[in-house]
């Protein structure tokens, strides 16, 4: 055990991801639900399901980097598995909704709006919260063993597979728009009440679900780190970097790429189903391909193939997108495209990589300043 904890961090690596952790899991609940509306120190409701939505950003872009940092494989369509696992929960919470719609059918309000006689059969598992939990990660799970396989199997790799992954989340977008698919079309699935039968209104079941996030996220760097620092990991960084002297000594980089590319899925799905109950709607917008460049986006900004930067780059990016989308609604999309090009041009290697030049430079700096100071007595008694 005690060597398995110093192969994901060093013991000053282990306080700060304590210290994190005890801030986000404690300090932010009591905050909100223990200190009176009064107090400076007091957390509004309205930040609480706001950081738990940041939070599940956060596990996409580990699960993101963990393809694209570690594996070498740019994903334009992780929207898909996000999607997939909040429409799954989606579907729980509004069979929770029961007779409390507009229409007061048991029968979903945009069913009964379309004229439906009968609950479609691959809704009614869905009264269930544990069904909805598991289908939340092996339905994208699934679907991305499926896809990686057929993918992987006919080596296709680089540009090609990011333009058909983007390809296949855009059609997936325009079926779902559908009214006839069953999960909403247009308008999604929306006015959830509750979630195993408390109300998402108060602010307790806010925090439940902000602290989940935030354990989800916890859990999927940790899962991420093993990984990555295990002898799997340093087969995906060969792969990521000669793929094909990988095939040459003996190794499958199928296996190995779709075993990433699958976990990359759940970890996704996870974030998708605590999403929605937080963010109380999901559609067919959360399927949009610029929503899928956001994710690679993240990444880049934070700096590839670290994890701790994925995670950086989340926070940073969506904290700005909440800030400029109300403050200034009309910038963000140029403010996004420029920090893109910002990025590819003057930090290939993220925030990250830019912290760790400072460093290096100190280092450099250092034996420059010390053959100044051994060559003044030389110097002088040369003098």
């Amino acid at each position: 055990m005690k060597t398995l904890l110093r192969q994901l961090h060093s013991p000053r690596q282990w306080a700060a991801l304590g210290t994190l952790c005890a801030l986000l899991l404690v300090a932010v609940p009591v905050l909100n639900l223990a200190l009176p509306a009064s107090s400076p120190l007091h957390l509004p409701n309205y930040l609480i399901p706001l950081f738990g939505k940041f939070l599940c950003f956060v596990l996409v872009a580990i699960a993101m980097d963990l393809v694209w940092g570690y594996t070498g494989i740019l994903s334009l369509g992780h929207t898909v598995f996000f999607a997939a696992g909040g429409y799954c929960m989606g579907m729980y919470l509004m069979r929770g909704v029961g007779r409390e719609g507009v229409y007061r059918s048991e029968l979903p309000d945009f069913m009964v709006f379309l004229d439906w006689k009968d609950l479609p059969w691959f809704w009614r598992p869905f009264d269930e919260f544990t069904f909805a939990c598991a289908a939340a990660l092996l339905v994208p799970g699934l679907f991305a063993f499926v896809f990686g396989f057929l993918a992987f199997r006919s080596k296709i790799r680089g540009v090609y597979l990011s333009i058909i992954t983007q390809a296949l989340t855009y059609a997936l977008m325009l079926l779902m728009f559908r009214n006839n698919t069953g999960f909403g079309g247009n308008n999604g699935l929306t006015d959830f009440k509750r979630i195993l039968g408390y109300s998402l209104q108060e602010p307790e079941t806010k925090a439940t679900l902000y602290a989940a996030s935030a354990g989800a996220a916890l859990l999927g760097y940790l899962i991420c780190r093993y990984v990555v620092t295990s002898k799997l990991g340093r087969v995906l960084l060969a792969i990521r970097d000669q793929e094909g002297r990988v095939n040459f000594v003996g190794y499958s980089p199928v296996a190995f790429k779709l075993f990433a590319w699958t976990l990359s899925a759940v970890l996704c799905g996870l974030a998708g189903a605590l999403y929605v109950p937080q963010v109380g709607i999901i559609n067919p917008s959360e399927l949009a391909p610029a929503n899928a460049i956001e994710m690679a986006v993240w990444v880049a900004v934070g700096g590839r193939g670290t994890l701790g930067g994925a995670v950086l780059g989340a926070l940073l990016v969506n904290g700005f997108k909440s800030y400029l989308t109300a403050a200034y609604p009309d910038l963000w999309l140029f403010f996004l495209g420029g920090l893109f090009v910002i990025v590819t041009l003057f930090m290939p290697n993220g925030i990250v990589g830019l912290l760790r030049l400072l460093p290096a430079r100190r280092r450099r700096e250092q034996p420059r300043n010390g053959d100044e100071k051994a060559s003044e007595p030389i110097a002088s008694a040369a003098s």
